[in-house]
Parts: structure tokens; sequence; C-alpha cells
């Protein structure tokens, strides 16, 4: 690993592939479960349905690993979309998604563009400083926009497997709401997703990974669980789930 400059993909003015540059941290993906996750097809559709409000303008993901949510998420509004991931590795296998779509090797710190919306979707967990990440966040943030965090939620969940990814952490409500004290956010949704997961996990220990899941276990929660979680978590007023998402305004 070396740190400096790394090129990316992007696209210039007449939408022609162009490399792109940005500062890189030395940094490899210590986790190997990408491309299973990518499969929960209904645990995707469900999250993103509750993030499309906050979704405009020129979009952030950050640490968008293999691309697993880039099409999904540029489905939805938007004007540009830059998908940055400090692994040069996990980068290289992000489609480019037609001429609104960059893909950026690197980190928050290494770039200079403002977002309308800057996304961290199960990749808050990652990285140490979470607070300081969240004071970078809001600095790139355009007024009237919305930084989005989805993460793992409760620390009584934390198993050999977080550990075995790179999770430094999982949320409560109080802890992720902390990441964004004393900076220029504003919050504006804090809530649990997943309850069917979380009641699994506590009672049954079914979803409590201790080593990397099987495709089989990742299908069953995605399409008998998931669905459930959609109908329940709304009676339960989102307070309970096996992931936590919050959503802060930066107001100017």
């Amino acid at each position: 690993m070396r740190t400096g400059h790394t090129i990316g993909i992007g696209r210039d003015a007449d939408g022609r592939e162009a490399a792109v540059m940005a500062t890189t941290s030395p940094f490899e993906y210590a986790g190997s479960e990408l491309a299973l996750f990518e499969k929960a097809v209904n645990w995707k559709r469900y999250w993103s349905a509750q993030i499309a409000p906050f979704l405009r303008g020129d979009v952030l993901e950050v640490g968008a690993g293999i691309g697993a949510n880039t099409r999904l998420l540029m489905g939805l509004p938007h004007r540009t979309y830059t998908s940055l991931e400090p692994d040069a590795a996990l980068a290289a296998q992000i489609e480019t998604v037609g001429p609104t779509h960059r893909k950026l090797v690197g980190t928050l710190a290494g770039i200079s563009d403002s977002f309308d919306t800057i996304l961290y979707i199960d990749v808050l967990e990652h990285i140490g400083d979470d607070h300081s990440e969240m004071v970078r966040a809001a600095a790139h943030l355009n007024a009237g926009g919305h930084v989005i965090v989805l993460a793992p939620a409760h620390a009584s969940l934390y198993t050999p497997f977080d550990k075995a990814i790179g999770h430094f952490r999982r949320y409560s409500r109080a802890t992720l709401a902390q990441t964004a004290a004393r900076t220029t956010l504003v919050p504006v949704k804090l809530v649990y997703l997943d309850s069917v997961g979380l009641l699994a996990s506590a009672s049954r220990r079914l979803l409590h990974w201790q080593s990397l899941p099987t495709e089989g276990q990742i299908l069953t929660w995605d399409r008998l669980m998931v669905p459930v979680s959609r109908l329940f978590d709304p009676v339960f007023g989102r307070r309970m789930g096996k992931s936590i998402l919050g959503v802060w305004r930066r107001e100017s």
C-alpha cells in the first residue's frame, strides 16, 4: 500500500471516460462480505426507500466498495453521483453508470468538492474517528444538504464477524447522534430498521453471525425477515432494529 495520488475514472464534459485524481490514505479493506451482501435486494430496497426523500443534487457516496449500491441509488433523483472508495482494488470493480457518474479512489480528506448529499452506507462504523469524519462531511456539504448514515446497531450484538470486517463499533441512537455533536449538522431523522432481524438475533441468535454468513443465511434473512420488518417497524415506531439510520441537514 502507498500514500499519495491515485487515479480514478470519471467523465469529462463531453461524456468521455477521463482520469480523476484524489489524494488517498493507505487503505486495504479487510472484509470479504461485500459480494455476499449484494444479494440482499429486499434490504437494499427498504433502506433506500427511507433515504430517498433526502437524496438530491450532487451526491457523494463515501466508501462505495464494489459499487453494490451505486446503480440502485443512481435510480433516485440526482444531478451528479460520485463513488468514493479508499481501496483501489475495490474501486476498480465499480461499474461506471452513465455520464453523471464518476468514481474516485481516496477519502473525503483528499477532495475539495462540495455536495448536496453525502452517504455513508455501512461505512461510518469502519472509521476510527467517526466524529472527525462527520466534521469533514459537514464541511463538504452545501447549505440545505443532507448527510445520511446507515450503520449496524447495538453494541451488545458486536461479534467476531464485526471485528473481522473492520467494524470499530455498532451504534445506538445516542452514540450515533454524538458523532454529529458540535458540528453544523442538525438532526432530521434517527431511527432503527429491521426489528425482526433484531428479535431473531436477540432471541435465537440466528443472525448474530460469529463469522462470515453463508449465502443461505443472507437470503433467508432478506427474503423472509426483511419484508416482515417493513410491516412491523412502523408499528414499533422504528424504535428497535438491527440497523440504525441517521439523517442530518446543514442549515448554513
